[in-house]
């Protein structure tokens, strides 16, 4: 049965689209069965799989407010699949106040998606609204991108206050997954420190991948397309590899 992750943290820009599209990519490449399930209105993760997010209809909007099945809105790519997303998604918060079951309405949606695929992640907005809502509620566990930078760690308290939260009141059984450094630069000082420091907090659950800062990162998105397609050979791609290999252990081991 399928593990339902969420890519999550409150602070924006450290790379949980990224992560999302990569990580995604690479398990495919593995040979894994995987949904890459995009709730952010910038609909980023979308094009990161190479799929227009402007013609992507029906797309994860009907599928929450208008009660399109979610298959019939998924895209299949040669990198996994994608439950799109697209700008129509700005509105969705406000037109699902007044929604039954308001909450978890991805959760019901994805549920009967879990026997089709070993791995569905949900790329989350950084905003807690009632689309990231959603995505936690829908969640067995998250993957938290932290970056390597000192503001970084100001946020993670407020982070686990939110990941109580909601244990508390919506999904007591949500997890954390692990912990993802991301652009790490081992040339400076910083780097290292906050790696360390995020170690000494969440001990086992950060990922021993680090990924560093790259440049052909950065530019494959530009391409519609991962990492791994754009440049195989690059410290990027092999770190998203490495992680994929890591994460799929981590589970077997369970």
């Amino acid at each position: 049965m399928g593990k339902i992750i969420a890519l999550f943290n409150q602070k924006g820009g450290v790379g949980k689209t990224t992560t999302g599209v990569n990580l995604s990519a690479s398990l495919t490449r593995m040979g894994r069965r995987v949904l890459l399930v995009d709730t952010d209105p910038q609909g980023h993760s979308t094009s990161g799989m190479g799929v227009d997010k402007n013609g992507a209809s029906p797309n994860v909007y009907d599928v929450l407010l208008n009660g399109v099945a979610p298959k019939l809105a998924i895209k299949n790519t040669r990198y996994g699949d994608v439950l799109p997303a697209n700008k129509g998604l700005f509105g969705a918060g406000v037109a699902l106040t007044g929604v039954e079951r308001r909450e978890f309405r991805l959760k019901d949606a994805l549920e009967p998606l879990r026997e089709d695929y070993d791995y569905i992640f949900i790329d989350c907005p950084a905003l807690l609204e009632l689309l990231t809502v959603n995505a936690l509620t829908a969640a067995d566990a998250l993957l938290i991108p932290v970056q390597c930078e000192y503001l970084a760690l100001e946020g993670l308290s407020d982070l686990m206050a939110t990941v109580r939260m909601m244990k508390a009141q919506l999904n007591p059984g949500l997890e954390i997954e692990g912990i993802l450094l991301t652009m790490y630069d081992g040339r400076t000082n910083l780097s290292p420190q906050v790696a360390a420091e995020v170690r000494r907090y969440f001990k086992d659950k950060v990922f021993k991948t680090v990924i560093p800062r790259n440049v052909r990162l950065s530019e494959a998105p530009s391409h519609k397309k991962p990492v791994t397609a754009y440049d195989f050979g690059s410290r990027g791609a092999k770190a998203y590899l490495d992680l994929a290999e890591e994460l799929d252990k981590r589970r077997s081991r369970k």
